[in-house]
């Protein structure tokens, strides 16, 4: 199977502005999702997606490979498939699968990557998966930047929010605490399908892509991961992640990379 990754990110975020260059242990933020992305092991390349060129200067000098798109994105989705369609014409055929991984995830792991594709592995007519893991603190539960989940009992994701899904106001003390982990492999033509579709009611609502796919129809199918992980939204986020990758295992393997 030919799997690439995709990673976009763009300076503009309006929460954080500039955040895929922020400094993380020496290394932009971009440059630890790049770098442990691709150690993938079912990955033929990992690519970086931006309309930036300070982000493509950066990715490039440390030997990455990057993609210039459209400012125009409004959705990572719409970036993802842009850069695909370039590749595939750089390549001279098309891919399988596309793992899209956000630029704000600089946690992610190999291991992570993997999980996600496995089920997409074994069965053909999965088009869409998204890793998803507990929360441990009820301050997380209850942050309207991470993306909730719940799910029926086969793993499929049956509804996305921003706020506390499943509801803690009933008297029930213990609820699963699940959050969208932004590890997220398309099928190739799937991703295409699911750009052309129209934005839908409750996706504007929740500001969750995924939940175009449950409104057309479709199934989101989750897969949980173990891992810690903690998504970059905002300067506190970044203070947090600085402290919880002190001694991580992987950037020993990269950190010595050009900057």
């Amino acid at each position: 199977m030919e799997i690439i990754a995709i990673i976009p990110a763009r300076m503009g975020s309006s929460r954080f502005p500039g955040k895929p260059l922020a400094p993380i242990h020496g290394m932009p933020m971009v440059g630890h999702v790049y770098f442990r992305t691709r150690m993938c092991r079912h990955l033929r390349e990992t690519y970086v997606a931006t309309c930036d060129r300070e982000i493509f200067d950066y990715v490039t000098s440390v030997g990455g490979r990057a993609v210039m798109t459209l400012d125009s994105h409004e959705r990572c989705s719409d970036r993802c498939a842009e850069a695909m369609l370039k590749i595939e014409a750089e390549l001279g055929h098309p891919v399988d699968i596309v793992v899209m991984v956000q630029g704000d995830e600089p946690m992610v792991t190999p291991e992570m990557v993997a999980q996600s594709l496995e089920p997409m592995i074994q069965d053909p007519a999965i088009q869409v998966v998204n890793l998803m893991a507990a929360m441990k603190r009820v301050e997380e539960f209850e942050d309207p930047n991470e993306v909730k989940v719940v799910t029926d009992l086969r793993g499929r994701a049956l509804y996305f929010s921003r706020e506390p899904i499943p509801s803690r106001r009933k008297g029930v003390t213990e609820v699963p605490m699940l959050k969208q982990v932004c590890v997220i492999p398309f099928r190739r033509d799937f991703l295409l399908t699911f750009n052309a579709l129209p934005p839908t009611p409750l996706e504007c609502i929740e500001s969750v892509d995924m939940m175009r796919v449950l409104e057309h129809g479709g199934q989101v199918q989750m897969v949980p991961t173990a891992a810690e992980t903690l998504s970059v939204d905002t300067p506190g986020d970044l203070e947090r992640v600085i402290n919880l990758m002190a001694g991580d295992r992987l950037m020993a393997q990269y950190l010595g990379k050009p900057a």
